[in-house]
């Protein structure tokens, strides 16, 4: 088998400005194909990774075997020059490459990308509903008042949910979004962020998790402030309550505050996590299969995790194509702790971009039992959009 063209989906959603999943689809000469996506969907990147996907398609992909994933994963990390330095474009385009190939190699075989991987671990998966400051509903709304982030919670446990995340500091009063977190917190502040967790604590009640997210913005004395928050609603985890760029600053929080830390959705590869696996200062450790160099590398870093007795929840904050390719992997690991489906995730101009549209029940995800990942694009959605063709 021969890989013979590719096509590059960078999507453009008319209904939500802002998101633009990067799909690929990788076509063979026995009429087989695949598809995989590129984890920069939100904020900025995606036509890079578009054109990077591009690139590699026609450096790595024509006329290759697609069976031969470790092969071509070590020649784009290594014969693209940038690989072995890193950075989100260029592992992105990996990511989406490597997964659309193993899409291939299930359908192939007749199996589930589960299966190829070592089997099924993990019946069902617990699932947590993602970013309630968003709100939980139909249509994406920036909410401010902590009754509002009881509603939501709320909207969500009525679906089945039992674990919800939020990040309590993403906006202020007013509802706009904030940024600026490195400074010292002050009363004021610290008294709306906890009004918020106090409000969804009391409307979902004791048995319900909390996970508390930061998404990188605090500096690491200010992380301490926060911590004593999540402290105190028991929450089952603190998210990036700092930032990558220096990865002692992970172990300062987790010395100085008592719930376990996560994050990863922002490190790469197995080079991206020793540091913090090393000095145990994440618990859970959340690799994006669109970030971190798809199956090949993810399901490595998943097992070398593992060694340390850190649990995985998969970052997913994508399309359809992500959601699917994410169940495969944590459904085949181990340490598998909790899926995350994102407030997008439930949109209705996310949901119709795959013919597929996986959701869970009752807070519960069960992978696909097709060959492959078990989806397949919408035509009559995606060709809408902007599309790069490699032959």
């Amino acid at each position: 088998m021969k890989v013979t063209w590719i096509e590059v989906f960078d999507i453009h959603c008319p209904d939500r400005a802002g998101w633009n999943p990067i799909f690929v689809r990788i076509h063979t000469d026995e009429g087989i194909s695949g598809v995989g996506e590129a984890g920069l969907a939100y904020d900025l990147g995606h036509s890079a990774a578009a054109n990077m996907i591009k690139e590699m398609a026609e450096a790595f992909l024509i006329g290759h075997d697609p069976f031969q994933t470790e092969k071509l994963w070590s020649r784009m990390l290594r014969e693209s020059f940038w690989g072995l330095g890193g950075g989100p474009i260029v592992y992105a385009a990996m990511s989406a490459i490597d997964t659309a190939l193993w899409d291939i190699k299930g359908k192939a075989l007749n199996l589930p990308v589960y299966q190829l991987l070592g089997g099924k671990v993990n019946d069902e998966l617990r699932t947590y509903a993602s970013q309630l400051q968003f709100d939980w509903d139909d249509e994406f709304k920036a909410l401010s008042h902590p009754e509002e982030y009881a509603e939501a919670a709320l909207k969500a446990v009525a679906q089945g949910y039992d674990a919800v995340k939020v990040d309590p500091i993403m906006y202020d009063k007013n509802g706009n979004t904030y940024y600026e977190r490195t400074k010292i917190i002050s009363k004021a502040e610290m008294k709306l962020y906890r009004s918020r967790m106090q409000a969804i604590r009391d409307a979902v009640g004791d048995e319900v998790d909390i996970i508390f997210e930061c998404h990188s913005l605090p500096g690491a004395t200010t992380a301490i402030q926060l911590g004593k928050i999540a402290e105190e609603f028991g929450c089952m985890y603190y998210e990036e309550p700092v930032n990558y760029l220096n990865h002692s600053l992970h172990a300062k929080v987790a010395d100085k505050v008592a719930v376990p830390i996560a994050g990863g959705e922002r490190l790469y590869n197995r080079w991206g996590v020793r540091p913090y696996l090393e000095d145990q200062s994440i618990d859970v450790l959340q690799p994006d299969i669109g970030l971190c160099g798809g199956f090949t590398e993810t399901k490595k870093v998943c097992d070398y995790a593992d060694i340390f007795d850190v649990r995985i929840q998969a970052h997913v904050c994508g399309g359809p194509v992500a959601t699917a390719a994410s169940l495969h992997l944590e459904t085949a690991i181990p340490n598998f702790l909790i899926h995350e489906h994102h407030t997008y995730a439930i949109k209705k101009w996310n949901r119709e971009l795959c013919i597929q549209d996986p959701q869970p029940e009752n807070g519960v995800f069960k992978v696909s039992e097709a060959p492959g990942i078990g989806i397949e694009l919408n035509d009559d959605l995606v060709m809408r959009s902007p599309r790069i063709e490699i032959k």
